[in-house]
């Protein structure tokens, strides 16, 4: 008997243990085989990243010579990963809602070829995501800066390919990306959120946008902001009632200072300007300035004593 079975009866733990997950629906994986894989989606999540910001990595090499090669090579790759993992999503759903009529391989296909052919939309919108940053932030210095260095980069770059999948109604994955982007970035963005054009996020840690967000374009946030919800409808059973509009619309051209906290199915007016800490919870008109009142800044000398 080797010493650690002398000091622990490992055998009885491993039954306690082993005896927990019968019954277990969503919390151990034994037997599930029609999973995506989440190491496999973060791959995904790098090349794609290859594609949208080509050389920035430094994994390739790329030139203007070999640029269109590198970028068919990986496209290739993608297809056949995306291909693999919603298929397993698919057929995961389908093992949920009893569907034996649906054609997970045919479907997965499809759902991989419409994702890379909005590719260049995707591009589209980046540029002028990077083209914010720059005018808003005085202290980038370049285009290059923002997508080396900026987490906002990284966290919108991601959101606008699980956003995709999302109105796809590709199950997982767009979450699995959504909230890995939240762990590298601590940007948290529901791949449900529609965001339009020419968005930056300042700093961006500890921002919150719920599923059913709608940002227009031009709109510009800093760190802490959350667009979240009020309460959760429910039915008359007590269930939670999913797929209904909860969470805020900001119209264009809207600014939101740090830590504001806007709550609810409520519309942000065009140019409207949200201070530092509010919190809002009714619809703010087009133009408005809203701002907390200056708290008291109370001031207090310190009486140092002189050493003896």
């Amino acid at each position: 008997m080797s010493d650690e079975r002398k000091f622990f009866d490992f055998e009885s733990l491993t039954g306690e243990i082993v005896s927990t997950y019968q019954g277990d629906h969503g919390i151990n994986f034994i037997d599930v085989r029609n999973l995506p894989v989440r190491d496999k989606v973060v791959n995904m999540i790098e090349l794609f990243l290859e594609v949208l910001f080509p050389g920035y990595t430094g994994k390739r090499k790329v030139t203007r010579d070999n640029v269109h090669s590198i970028v068919h090579e990986l496209l290739v790759v993608l297809w056949r990963e995306i291909t693999e993992q919603v298929e397993l999503t698919l057929r995961h759903q389908c093992r949920l809602t009893d569907c034996p009529t649906c054609d997970c391989t045919k479907l997965s296909r499809m759902h991989a070829s419409e994702l890379l052919s909005r590719i260049p939309d995707i591009r589209e919108s980046l540029k002028t995501d990077v083209q914010a940053a720059f005018e808003g932030d005085p202290a980038a210095k370049s285009f290059e800066e923002i997508v080396i260095s900026y987490p906002y980069m990284t966290a919108i770059a991601i959101h606008r390919v699980a956003h995709e999948l999302y109105r796809m109604q590709v199950p997982l994955i767009p979450r699995i990306m959504s909230e890995y982007a939240h762990s590298k970035t601590g940007i948290d963005i529901h791949p449900g959120a529609t965001v339009g054009k020419y968005f930056f996020i300042d700093h961006g840690t500890g921002v919150v946008i719920g599923e059913t967000a709608v940002i227009g374009d031009h709109v510009k946030l800093y760190q802490g902001v959350t667009l979240g919800a009020v309460s959760f409808p429910r039915d008359e059973m007590g269930q939670i009632i999913r797929d209904k509009k909860r969470h805020p619309t900001l119209e264009d051209n809207v600014t939101v200072y740090a830590e504001a906290t806007i709550l609810g199915d409520i519309i942000i007016g065009k140019n409207a300007v949200i201070g530092g800490n509010v919190w809002i919870r009714e619809a703010v008109p087009p133009g408005t300035v809203v701002t907390i009142s200056t708290p008291e800044s109370l001031y207090q000398k310190i009486n140092r004593k002189k050493k003896a």
